[in-house]
């Protein structure tokens, strides 16, 4: 089955580097938005709070592993790690029956 994959990752930064964070992941929204299998980049931020979630769909698994050979997925990775309080939380969900959009 070539299905789309969904992604969303939850990213919780420590005190203080709540700017840094954000401007770290708006900083991947356009290249991964530019990417060709990718179909959705959109960064939300949690309602009163400091914690970011990002959503996206890749039209397959290959287009997924494709993002993450990127330059800029590679360099936000370098970056926004010791930023965190906490671990990266990522979920990888197979379309299984989804409406299209």
């Amino acid at each position: 089955m070539n299905s789309s994959v969904i992604v969303i990752a939850s990213f919780t930064p420590k005190d203080g580097a709540e700017h840094e964070v954000e401007k770290i992941l708006q900083g991947m929204v356009s290249p991964s938005r530019g990417e060709a299998g990718c179909t959705c980049y959109d960064l939300y931020q949690k309602e009163a709070s400091t914690s970011f979630t990002l959503f996206e769909s890749y039209k397959n698994q290959a287009a997924l592993e494709e993002h993450r050979q990127t330059e800029h997925f590679k360099n936000y990775r370098a970056q926004i790690i010791e930023l965190l309080k906490e671990p990266i939380q990522v979920n990888i969900l197979q379309e299984i029956n989804a409406a299209k959009r």
